[in-house]
């Protein structure tokens, strides 16, 4: 059996998708119930992170922990990588240690190159490009909260990122309408993410974009190694913010969620994320349980001998 990825939504099918979607509400529930299933026991992740984190780091490493197996951090700093080491070295290195690998890199080519080179499988945390872990986590929160997306309008607000493209990549697999409104110079490349039918639509404002929504989604403006544009970036997406008056045009029930960190007063205001329709403490909490539910897909329990 050949080696399976996740470095896009698209390595994974629909079905196989809302398998994982359903196998991670199962692991919350039993977690919940005090129950730890040793499904990855004596697997090894190894993490290879150039950018820093909090809810994909602890995700991954707690969800490795709570199913009986382990990870390993890995820096620039404190590996080979940092002194120049090809990432194809590593990767058949790594692949010869350990079960699986996942990487949270600056460029999306890092994690192709991982992926052609390793014999196990590769998982993106989040590139340039996209963020196919947090969608899942995204996916599952509305779920949860309020059944099927699927013929659900979504709207993202904001920066046409690597989170703005998973959601793209999103509504063609989940089929939810996905209605997306960036500042110009900031709109997304679409049709790189479009792969058959799909409902998206570019609105000329974040007003138009909101109408009727069921789900209303952003990320920060400033990102990591964006630092130098902060400055010019605020005042381009200074009418771009999720606030209540904004809110106001989705429907009264809509969702917000952010994948986080927030700024309070930048893209979003506190009386959103602060409020009873913010599920973006759900979100955090289901990274655990969606990347468990990836980690156990994507490696099979081994046959006891």
């Amino acid at each position: 059996m050949s080696v399976r990825h996740f470095l896009s939504l698209f390595d994974l099918t629909r079905e196989e998708l809302l398998a994982i979607l359903g196998r991670a509400t199962e692991l919350k529930r039993q977690r919940a119930e005090g129950v730890r299933s040793p499904v990855l026991e004596h697997r090894v992740l190894a993490m290879i992170f150039e950018k820093s984190s909090t809810r994909t780091r602890v995700s991954f490493e707690v969800a490795m922990r709570e199913a009986g197996g382990g990870a390993i951090f890995l820096s620039p700093s404190d590996s080979q990588l940092g002194r120049g080491e090809p990432i194809q070295d590593t990767a058949r290195v790594l692949s010869q240690m350990c079960d699986a690998i996942t990487a949270r890199t600056f460029s999306h080519q890092t994690v192709e190159e991982l992926a052609a080179a390793a014999t196990v499988p590769v998982i993106n945390a989040l590139t340039d490009r996209l963020h196919p872990c947090q969608l899942l986590a995204d996916m599952q929160t509305f779920r949860e909260h309020r059944g099927d997306i699927k013929g659900r309008r979504v709207a993202w607000v904001g920066d046409g990122n690597n989170m703005c493209n998973t959601y793209i990549e999103a509504a063609q697999l989940f089929g939810f309408q996905l209605a997306i409104a960036c500042p110009l110079g900031y709109l997304p490349r679409v049709e790189e993410y479009v792969r058959g039918p799909a409902d998206i639509e570019i609105c000329a404002t974040p007003q138009a974009a909101v109408a009727g929504a069921d789900l209303v989604a952003t990320d920060v403006w400033v990102s990591m190694g964006q630092e130098a544009e902060a400055a010019q970036r605020r005042r381009d997406f200074e009418t771009f913010q999720v606030d209540a008056a904004l809110m106001a045009g989705a429907r009264s029930d809509a969702l917000f969620l952010h994948c986080l960190p927030a700024h309070r007063g930048e893209e979003v205001a506190a009386e959103v994320i602060d409020h009873p329709h913010s599920v973006v403490w759900d979100e955090a909490g289901n990274r655990l349980h969606a990347q468990k539910a990836l980690l156990e897909f994507l490696l099979p329990q081994k046959k006891r001998g």
